[in-house]
Parts: C-alpha cells; sequence; structure tokens
C-alpha cells in the first residue's frame, strides 16, 4: 500500500476561521430532515473500510451537509478534506482497539441517552413521527447511534493519546500568525466580554409536598391497573421516558445516583416505592429485576417547580449581592467563583467562553438573549437581576456584568491571542497527527472508492 498523506488542503486559514470539517456532530441523519444524496453517489454504498470499520456514503453525506450549513462553501477540495478526515477517524478508531485504547460501556451509554434526549428535545417530533420518518423504531436508532458515538470516542481517546502533553510557546503563536499572509487574515465580527451570577430558585417545601402528592396519585394509579410505560411517557419528565417508557434497563452500582440506587436496592422486585428526592426532582421506582450488584428498574420522574415567591427570594439574594458588587466590596469575579449556582461560568469569574475557552465571544455566538439584555446596558454596567430558564429547563435568576465590547475588526495577536493560540495549536496537532497517520497505516487495511481516487489520500 502507498503512504497516507493528509489532504492538500491543510491551510492555515482553515484553522483561523474554524469553518471547515465539522466532522464532530453526532447522529446527524436523526437531528435534521433527510437530505438529497450529492450527484454521482448512492446512499449507504460503502465508500471506504479500515479493518474492520467502514465509511458509507450517508455518513459523508450528513457530513458535507453539516459543513455547508454552518457556512462552508461546496468545492471538491472541501470534499476531499471531509472525506479524508472521516477515513482518519475510522484509522483512529481502529489504532485504538490495536493499541487497546478502551472508553467504557457506562460511558458509551451515557453518551448515547443524552443525544438521544437531545434529538428528541431538538427535533420537534414526537418519538412516533420519528420512528415514521426513518422507519425505524427508537430503541433501533438508539442502537445505530450508541455505533456512532463509541466510534467517536474511541477516536478522541486515541487523538489525546497521541496529543498528550501537546502544547505552543508564545513565540511558535507569533511565528504561526507572521506566516498568514495579510489579506487571507479573517475578520471578526463584534466580541462582548460578558460574565453572570446565577441563582437557581430554591423550591419551597409546600411545592415538594404538591410535587409528592402528584407521584404518589400516579402510583396508586398504576397499583390499580394501569400500565407504567404509559404513565411514565406522559407524566415523566426524564426525556428518555418517551422512547424507554422509564424503564433504564440494567446498570451495576455507582451507574444512577445514590438515592436512586440506595432505593433500588431496598425495595423488593416488583415493588414500587414511594416518592423520593434525587438531584433530578422526585421520583417513583419500580425494581423490576436485580441480579447480584446489577438491576433493572423503571421511574416517573417529576421536579418540583418553585413558585413565584421562590424565585422572588432570588431576586432579592442578587440584587443585595449586586448593591455589594457596586460598592467595591467585593468584584464581580470573586462573586461569581463564590456565590454562583452556574459551574460552566463560575470557574471562570463568571464569564461565558467561546470554543477555545477565551472570554472574547463574538455576538454571532453568544445567546441571543443574553445579547438582548446586554444591548439595553453601558459596558462596565451591572444589570438588575433577570429571571431565566436554565438549559435544563430550571428556572433562575441572574446578574450580567457587561465588561468589554469590541468592534468588528482583522485578527491581531494584541485582541485575539487566545484565538490564534489556539489556531496555532490546532495547526501543531494536525502535523503530529499527519506524522502518525504515516506509520499507522502500515497496521491496518484501507481501500478507498475509486470515486475518491482524486482526493489523493493514498499517494
Amino acid at each position: 500500500m502507498k503512504s497516507m498523506k493528509m489532504p492538500s488542503n491543510r491551510r492555515i486559514l482553515r484553522f483561523l476561521t474554524a469553518s471547515l470539517l465539522l466532522i464532530g456532530v453526532l447522529g446527524t441523519a436523526y437531528a435534521q430532515e433527510p437530505v438529497a444524496e450529492p450527484t454521482g453517489f448512492i446512499a449507504d454504498k460503502i465508500i471506504a473500510k479500515v479493518d474492520n470499520y467502514i465509511l458509507l456514503n450517508s455518513e459523508f453525506d450528513g457530513a458535507f451537509q453539516n459543513y455547508l450549513s454552518s457556512g462552508g462553501r461546496s468545492s471538491q477540495e472541501a470534499r476531499c478534506g471531509i472525506f479524508s478526515q472521516l477515513v482518519i477517524n475510522k484509522l483512529l478508531v481502529a489504532k485504538a482497539e490495536i493499541d487497546s485504547v478502551v472508553v467504557t460501556d457506562l460511558e458509551v451509554d451515557n453518551n448515547t441517552d443524552q443525544r438521544m434526549n437531545m434529538i428528541l428535545q431538538n427535533s420537534g417530533n414526537s418519538p412516533e413521527q420519528l420512528e415514521r420518518t426513518y422507519g425505524k423504531t427508537l430503541e433501533q436508532i438508539k442502537l445505530e447511534l450508541r455505533d456512532q458515538i463509541r466510534e467517536q470516542m474511541l477516536g478522541n481517546a486515541m487523538q489525546r493519546k497521541i496529543t498528550k502533553g501537546l502544547n505552543v510557546t508564545p513565540a511558535e503563536v507569533k511565528r504561526f500568525f507572521a506566516k498568514i499572509p495579510p489579506d487571507s487574515l479573517p475578520f471578526y465580527s463584534a466580541d462582548v466580554v460578558v460574565a453572570q451570577i446565577v441563582k437557581k430558585a430554591q423550591v419551597s417545601e409546600i411545592q415538594k409536598f404538591e410535587t409528592k402528592k402528584k407521584l404518589s396519585e400516579i402510583r396508586q394509579r398504576i397499583l390499580n391497573g394501569e400500565d407504567f410505560n404509559e404513565l411514565a411517557r406522559k407524566y415523566s419528565e426524564d426525556p428518555s421516558a418517551q422512547y424507554n417508557g422509564g424503564e433504564m434497563g440494567y446498570v451495576g452500582r455507582g451507574a444512577m445516583v445514590p438515592q436512586y440506587e440506595a432505593t433500588a436496592f431496598r425495595i423488593k422486585e416488583g415493588e414500587i416505592s414511594q416518592p423520593f428526592e434525587s438531584q433530578f426532582g422526585f421520583h417513583i421506582m419500580q425494581l423490576i429485576d436485580r441480579r447480584g450488584n446489577e438491576y433493572n428498574s423503571r421511574h416517573v420522574l417529576i421536579s418540583a417547580v418553585p413558585s413565584k415567591e421562590d424565585i422572588g427570594r432570588a431576586e432579592r439574594y442578587l440584587d443585595s449581592l449586586r448593591k455589594v458588587i457596586k460598592m467595591d466590596s467585593i468584584s464581580f469575579e470573586d462573586a461569581a467563583k463564590k456565590y454562583s449556582d452556574d459551574p460552566r461560568t463560575k470557574g471562570f469569574g463568571g464569564y461565558f467562553t467561546d470554543e477555545d475557552g477565551g472570554s472574547k465571544v463574538s455576538v454571532k455566538d453568544m445567546d441571543p438573549i443574553v445579547y438582548f439584555n446586554i444591548d439595553t446596558m453601558k459596558v462596565g454596567a451591572v444589570s438588575p437581576p433577570i429571571t431565566y430558564r436554565t438549559d435544563d429547563g430550571k428556572d433562575a435568576v441572574r446578574i450580567l456584568f457587561f465588561k468589554e465590547k469590541q468592534a468588528p475588526h482583522q485578527a491581531n495577536l494584541r485582541d485575539d491571542w487566545h484565538r490564534i493560540q489556539a489556531a496555532a495549536l490546532a495547526e501543531k496537532r494536525d502535523k503530529m497527527l499527519s506524522k502518525w497517520f504515516a506509520k499507522a497505516r502500515h497496521d491496518v487495511f484501507i481501500k478507498l472508492d475509486p470515486a475518491f481516487d482524486s482526493c489523493g489520500i493514498l499517494q
């Protein structure tokens, strides 16, 4: 076999613009409507084989459509680049198995459940509509998705092993930037630096009582003969209940939150528990089967909803904190680290970050609701408390700090160091992987569809 090389489209600009090869999005075929097949290709034809792993045309088409929907331009170079990356991903997975790089079934299952929940929430379709659209049961869709997720996790683990400890020095960043022709420097839209302090509304005991009462009524309906799975689909707030009827499958110790696991090992097979609380809300659970340290169960989950008074307490708390910040008794950043309930931003002093961890976020990528709020604020201001719902649907209140706004500009080292550093690291990683590919291809069998010969991957 001829040596394998990276495609000729490894240009510096692609790393700075971050517009190429959006391959990591899983479940493309299930997350959006079916798309027309590109001319000259047949759906689900095998277009590459790497050891025991195959690449289907439908995978390639989904990745290419993802690239186009993100603003990429259709070209032969782009098609070859995406095809090459998909083949390389298969090679990473094949080598991961050869080198005994593993991901656990629990990790794969958890990621699969999260992705299925996202598909159900974002598609706008009912489970029955999804099954009709794709001619498969939700369980079949989930199994196919699981295979994709396992491959991606294995590939990512292998890539981390190859590039472990890789970094770039300031001198390398400057050399990287100096190589970019001035007329090829990307133009960035306006950037903003915004931080938040979040206070989730704490549910009162009265609201908790009402939730437990509702679950007790559902429990009694099951005891009276109604179907557990159907009631779970109707009432449970666990998104997975829409396709599994609340049944969680066999899991071992440590797989579930402590309160759930404790209940599973306390009650008898077939028994339905009284309502109990976990970090996700209130449950009733039926133990289906237990074998040693594994068990299968089904549950109904309902979250207690904060009252207006509960939300009001969170507003008053943040209003008091805002006054302390404005008096300079504590900085916004320190207050966020100490008091915020949002785990994603509190570690960064409350600041929203871009995909590379930088605090300057393009207005195009900023949460529209956040941007709508800061659009009426002056730079340096801290907003009054604002009610909103978190990504996981919880009622919360936040205050925003509008620290900085930068006008649209061409990339430069002073204003865009973090982005350029990330791009330089990406190029260095790409070169390291290229060297690895040249050696790794000797350990596997690779066969590509002749339709892609012009891409020159195996030359």
